[in-house]
């Protein structure tokens, strides 16, 4: 009795695991690479792109070494970017950068690096360090593909990093000299002539060297 019930017993899971495991098998191969690449594609063009990235998720899982992975790869980072989830995207940029070095599309992977960061940058009195990682992309890009159509476009962002440190710095040191912190004020104003000097501040930083020159020279001599 006890052979026959364990028998049934056993049978029973085999059928279920039949059936789940039919299932489960079938979840992947209702979905060719193909019908997976022109779904997320489609759903691209759509700008729906939460839909985008569960089939391409899908496809780079299921099908790593298919000769769609590389698109997968490339609009994840895209719709992560449309989604303003710029973490992920600069994680999926990168990741298609180090497996794909050589691939041609390395120059627009650059680039929308830098723009994940470009889109993030602050206003000038608060930290700019997402800034100077827009200039480290783009300075990358136009050094490294000078002939890439993506440089130029590089160039006008990098204008707008500049003038955005340049004012973070002319900021900074308009605070330490209300506050009467001639030298650092100093320091700052110099960096605007040494490393933005063509971004439209240069000239206040001229006078406020020359105010805080004077200051510092009338200082006590302790003090100084």
């Amino acid at each position: 009795m006890c052979l026959k019930k364990s028998l049934h017993i056993t049978i029973m899971l085999l059928v279920t695991l039949e059936l789940f495991g039919c299932a489960w098998f079938q979840t992947k191969e209702e979905q060719t690479a193909k019908e997976l690449a022109d779904e997320g594609m489609e759903a691209f063009r759509d700008k729906n792109y939460r839909k985008t990235i569960e089939a391409f998720e899908k496809l780079r899982d299921w099908y790593p070494f298919s000769e769609y992975a590389i698109l997968a790869e490339l609009r994840l980072g895209d719709a992560h970017y449309h989604r303003k989830e710029y973490e992920d995207a600069v994680s999926a940029y990168e990741e298609f950068e180090n497996l794909h070095p050589k691939n041609k599309a390395v120059p627009y992977v650059v680039y929308q690096t830098g723009r994940c960061y470009f889109d993030r940058r602050q206003v000038i009195d608060r930290d700019q360090s997402v800034t100077q990682k827009a200039v480290q992309s783009f300075e990358r890009l136009i050094r490294s593909y000078p002939d890439s159509p993506f440089a130029s476009q590089a160039k006008e962002h990098l204008r707008v990093c500049n003038k955005n440190l340049a004012e973070h710095e002319l900021y900074v040191g308009m605070f330490y000299y209300k506050a009467q912190h001639y030298k650092a004020a100093l320091e700052r104003f110099k960096t605007i002539l040494k490393s933005y000097p063509d971004v439209g501040v240069h000239y206040q930083a001229l006078q406020h060297i020359a105010l805080c020159q004077t200051r510092i020279e009338n200082l006590p001599h302790a003090a100084k």
